[in-house]
């Protein structure tokens, strides 16, 4: 079977996307009611992550072994990436002794090239660029709760970052449109987005980006690798907060989701990511669910 990758977003249709909705919702079902289901049993996952990371290892972590296979953690300290072993060598090695791999790094090149190398799937638990698995489990989550997101309207208040990028790419493939709202100086970047993304509109104030939305999201205003300009950014970001008033500007049953860590009196208010039309919680947990689907349908193709 050809190697299949899952590096963005777009590297996946609406087909495969079809499937590991309706392979997630059975994975879950079974995980709710405690039913064994091992289908990756004497398979084994090695997660690569040179940044940390609290949600993206452990829902890997815990989701391999609920599939009946094994999970192993590395970083740059305790392998030899730390030593200045190329990511060429370092991914033909490990591709060697595993069946799937989850590489969470800096740039997006590095991944492409660590795939590019592998001879087993490689999957993106985060890069500055996209955060694929994160913005599948979001959409997930907004299938539970509310349906279809086909022609919906969600609404990015805060920095241009791996996260908008991933929502850019599924709006293309789901049909739904993204209201973009971002301060001066941290816009989107054009090489990162396709050229011809007609799915979102930029708002020069983040009220009116939340205007009538079915959703509204951000994230953190600095995120990993930028910690010396936080202080800088917190100016630039003043206004930008996702609060209560935001919030009334977008439909009576607009979701709230973040995709946590979370500041609380900085990118949103404590009423709103606390509040009942928050789903971050739930949001979170689905990192798990995907994820198993995922790992399936990369190691074992589609399950008829």
């Amino acid at each position: 079977m050809d190697i299949k990758h899952f590096l963005q977003f777009s590297d996946f249709d609406f087909d495969d996307y079809e499937y590991l909705i309706e392979r997630t919702k059975l994975i879950k079902k079974k995980f709710k009611n405690y039913e064994t289901y091992h289908p990756l049993s004497d398979r084994s996952l090695v997660m690569v992550f040179e940044k940390n990371s609290t949600r993206t290892r452990l829902s890997f972590e815990a989701g391999m072994y609920q599939l009946g296979g094994d999970a192993i953690y590395l970083n740059a300290l305790n392998s030899q990436l730390g030593r200045g072993e190329s990511v060429e060598d370092t991914a033909q090695v490990i591709s060697r002794m595993c069946d799937i791999i989850v590489v969470r790094t800096f740039g997006q090149e590095i991944i492409e090239k660590f795939a590019l190398n592998s001879r087993v799937p490689v999957i993106n638990g985060l890069t500055n660029e996209h955060h694929p698995c994160q913005v599948f489990a979001d959409i997930f989550t907004f299938l539970e709760h509310r349906g279809s997101i086909f022609e919906k309207k969600v609404a990015w208040v805060g920095d241009a970052n791996n996260m908008l990028y991933s929502w850019l790419q599924a709006a293309q493939i789901f049909g739904f449109h993204v209201h973009v709202s971002t301060p001066c100086g941290y816009e989107i970047n054009s090489k990162i987005i396709s050229k011809n993304n007609n799915w979102f509109s930029i708002f020069l104030d983040p009220s009116d980006a939340c205007d009538g939305v079915d959703l509204v999201t951000t994230d953190v205003w600095t995120s990993m690798g930028y910690e010396k300009e936080n202080k800088e950014r917190l100016k630039a970001f003043d206004g930008w907060i996702v609060d209560k008033q935001k919030m009334l500007r977008a439909k009576k049953n607009a979701l709230f989701m973040h995709c946590l860590p979370a500041h609380r009196g900085e990118e949103v208010s404590a009423d709103v990511i606390d509040g009942h039309q928050s789903v971050v919680w739930e949001e979170a947990e689905n990192r798990l669910n995907v994820q198993k689907a995922l790992m399936e349908y990369l190691v074992l193709g589609r399950i008829k």
